[in-house]
C-alpha cells in the first residue's frame, strides 16, 4: 500500500491524496452514500426504489456533488476535479460514438490520452467500459449532472430570492431514484 492511502492496482490516477477530495465527494458525502442513506432513513417507497434506479439520476447526483463541493477544495484536488468533469464529458460523446461505430477504441484512448490526460491504463479500462462492461452507462454522468444544473436554475428562477441550496438538495435526495422528467415535476412542485 503506498504511504499516501489506498490504492487499487487498475485504478493508477487515484493513488494520490488530491483524489481522495473528488472521490470522497462523489462516492460519500454529500454524494452517493448521502443519496441512499436518505432512502433508507427517511423511507422511499420500495417501487420507487427498484423500479426507478437509473444512472442518470445516482451519477448525475455523484457529479452535481462533486462540483457543489469544488470550492472548499484545496488547489490540487480542485485541479483533478475538474480533470475528471473533463473525463465525464468526454464519456458523453465517446460512449455513443463508439457504439455507432464512428470512434474505433484506439483513437478514444488516443483522444482520452492525449485531450483529457488519462494515462495509457486508465485511457484502456475507460474504453473497455464503453465497448465491453458497460455500454452506454458512462453517458449517464454528465448527462444527470447537466440535467440536475438546469432543475437548479429552473428552482432558481421560481424561487427568486427564497431559494436555498440546502432545501433545494433535501427536496432532491427526498424524490428517491427518479428518472430526470419525473424529477424536476416532483422537484418543482415540493419548492413551490
Amino acid at each position: 500500500m503506498p504511504q499516501n492511502g489506498w490504492q487499487r492496482p487498475d485504478w493508477p490516477e487515484f493513488n494520490y491524496d488530491a483524489a481522495a477530495w473528488t472521490l470522497t465527494a462523489h462516492e460519500a458525502r454529500p454524494g452517493h452514500e448521502l443519496q441512499f442513506a436518505r432512502m433508507v432513513e427517511r423511507g422511499v417507497s420500495l417501487t420507487r426504489a427498484v423500479f426507478a434506479f437509473n444512472s442518470v439520476n445516482v451519477e448525475g447526483w455523484g457529479l452535481y456533488a462533486e462540483a457543489i463541493t469544488l470550492p472548499y477544495m484545496p488547489d490540487d484536488g480542485k485541479l483533478i476535479s475538474l480533470q475528471l468533469r473533463l473525463q465525464r464529458a468526454a464519456r458523453a460523446f465517446l460512449d455513443p460514438e463508439l457504439q455507432m461505430g464512428k470512434w474505433t477504441p484506439e483513437t478514444a484512448r488516443e483522444f482520452l490520452e492525449k485531450e483529457v490526460g488519462l494515462s495509457p491504463a486508465f485511457a484502456t479500462q475507460e474504453v473497455d467500459r464503453y465497448t465491453f462492461r458497460a455500454p452506454a452507462q458512462a453517458t449517464a454522468y454528465y448527462y444527470g449532472y447537466l440535467r440536475i444544473l438546469e432543475l437548479r436554475n429552473a428552482a432558481e428562477k421560481q424561487l427568486g430570492s427564497r431559494f436555498e441550496p440546502l432545501t433545494f438538495h433535501d427536496t432532491i435526495l427526498a424524490q428517491g431514484l427518479l428518472p430526470p422528467d419525473l424529477m424536476r415535476k416532483a422537484v418543482l412542485v415540493q419548492l413551490e
